[in-house]
């Protein structure tokens, strides 16, 4: 998402030009934070990572490929605000919406399912877990990045009006995966356990607890994520017309709720002191 995806946007919409400008300017902060906070966070997240801090790159590893594809959405937020007076770079710029399109939401479906077959389905889970499976799992999802990144280069080329449904349909189809896996475990954690009693049942219910609060964070920052954009694109499907407003929320719910996960993941990992010790 950036500045340039705003062309979408009809001749009969009747934005001032201080409008637009306005929006170029936001759009430039909000990318440069990205860039300056995103690029540093994840590289430490690979980093701890790599190095087995934490559960191991087996356990990590779609936490891992995540984290690669925020540093790519932070360089094209970098990469977004060069080519304000690189005009050549918008093609690189449009190239890599692919990878914040496609990429942060199919790895985020990723750890979702993880965690909906580690809770629903332990069996199944325990089957599937060996690093080869991940592996397989990741490979295909990058491929499916790069195609989503010639659509894009294409359709911001191209055929700008299809933009808003690439971007609507993709983000509520993945999303509606993600809600159906946490639910599904926020409803799993939530009935009790078979019956420990006395200090073990208390320290089940304390975990419990913990990924509950997890899990139910997750959801909320998933949401904040994706559905304002999810919104602005079917506003603009049904209206033809893009509100400012909208569009304006929903780049700013994109780039600021994508450090939530980030955190928690340093926060579980023991790296935020003051996180800890709350």
């Amino acid at each position: 998402m950036n500045y340039s995806t705003v062309n979408f946007m009809t001749p009969e919409t009747n934005h001032t030009t201080q409008s637009i400008t306005s929006l170029k300017s936001l759009d430039i902060f909000l990318y440069s934070i990205g860039f300056l906070f995103g690029l540093p966070t994840h590289s430490y997240i690979i980093w701890l990572i790599v190095r087995g801090t934490g559960s191991g790159v087996a356990s990590e590893f779609f936490n891992l490929n995540l984290s690669i594809c925020e540093i790519a959405n932070s360089l094209n937020g970098l990469i977004a605000v060069l080519s304000f007076h690189l005009s050549s770079l918008w093609i690189l710029s449009n190239f890599l919406q692919g990878v914040g399109i496609t990429g942060r939401p199919l790895f985020q479906c990723l750890i979702c399912v993880e965690r909906y077959l580690a809770v629903v389905h332990p069996v199944t889970f325990l089957k599937y877990k060996p690093l080869r499976y991940r592996v397989i799992c990741c490979t295909v999802v990058w491929i499916i990045i790069l195609g989503s990144c010639l659509v894009c280069l294409n359709i911001l080329l191209n055929i700008m009006v299809a933009y808003p449904w690439f971007f609507s349909l993709q983000f509520l189809v993945f999303l509606s995966i993600q809600l159906f896996c946490l639910v599904a475990v926020l409803r799993a954690l939530k009935q009790s356990g078979p019956g420990e009693r006395g200090r073990e049942r208390k320290e089940e219910n304390h975990m419990k607890r913990k990924a509950f609060d997890l899990v139910l964070i997750t959801t909320g920052n998933l949401v904040i994520i994706y559905v304002p954009l999810t919104i602005t694109g079917f506003f603009y499907i049904t209206m033809k017309n893009v509100s400012l407003p909208l569009w304006v929320i929903g780049v700013v719910s994109y780039i600021l709720a994508g450090f939530v996960q980030p955190v928690l993941y340093l926060h579980r990992a023991g790296k935020l002191s003051c996180l800890c010790c709350s």
